[in-house]
């Protein structure tokens, strides 16, 4: 299969995968066989919420993750099935968007918060940690979240590229926020926009406005860092270049 392929170009034998094909299309039934047969081992799984349009800023904010209505019975239903399937597999965890959520004490803050709780219950009785990718939120609203919850089995996924992308702060500082709920890091890159509510530039890693000397050393050595590249015409290649230039770096 084409995923195998890829990360045996790659040169690599562990990966996150997104969890909802395997629950939606009947050509992924033999995915899990095929990693396993290769010796590729799945380390986290992804989430994503049902409705979500990421057109524009605009429209993202609108409708990711928990914000829709119509949307929650799909999603809450999605993740019972992507749970049971990642219990299966014996993942420690699956990360995801919980979506804009405000930082104003409104009603819809309430309700997007009542949903986040339902999730983590659902993964968390299956002993499933919940990660919150960050980007849609400033560190800051990810905290207040975090611990209005209380939720020892909800943390983060961090993604230092979302934060430039989002225009939601600086990375660096972002990551000393949240440095105590960090249960995965995403080794990606991006240039802020020039124009204020557009999308900035995810670019290959290390050619975009993450500082990487800097932001290394503050990832908990406990967590996996994982390579996402969602952009680009050449996706092998820019991961080939992501795990030299960490090769490098880490070994400094």
């Amino acid at each position: 299969m084409e995923l195998v392929s890829g990360c045996k170009d790659c040169e690599i034998d562990a990966i996150q995968l997104a969890l909802l094909p395997l629950i939606q299309d009947s050509a992924w039934d033999d995915c899990i066989g095929h990693l396993q047969d290769s010796g590729i081992v799945i380390v986290s799984g992804m989430l994503e919420a049902s409705g979500e349009d990421y057109t524009s800023l605009e429209t993202i904010a609108q409708t990711g993750g928990l914000r829709q209505d119509a949307m929650w019975t799909s999603t809450e239903e999605n993740a019972k099935r992507v749970a049971d399937v990642a219990a299966t597999m014996q993942l420690p965890l699956v990360t995801f968007h919980a979506g804009f959520i405000p930082e104003d004490a409104s009603e819809e803050r309430s309700t997007m918060l009542e949903r986040l709780q339902t999730l983590v219950h659902i993964f968390g009785s299956r002993g499933i940690q919940l990660g919150l990718e960050t980007g849609q939120e400033c560190a800051e609203n990810v905290v207040s979240v975090l611990e209005e919850l209380s939720e020892p089995q909800l943390g983060v996924n961090y993604d230092p590229a979302n934060m430039i992308l989002y225009g939601k702060g600086d990375p660096i500082d972002a990551i000393k926020t949240l440095q105590p709920w960090v249960q995965q890091v995403h080794i990606k890159d991006a240039k802020a926009t020039q124009v204020e509510g557009t999308w900035g530039t995810e670019m290959p890693a290390g050619e975009g406005d993450v500082p990487w000397k800097e932001f290394l050393p503050l990832v908990p050595e406990e967590v996996n860092i994982v390579i996402e590249r969602e952009g680009g015409e050449s996706r092998i290649e820019d991961v080939k270049h992501a795990k030299k230039m960490l090769q490098e770096l880490l070994a400094c």
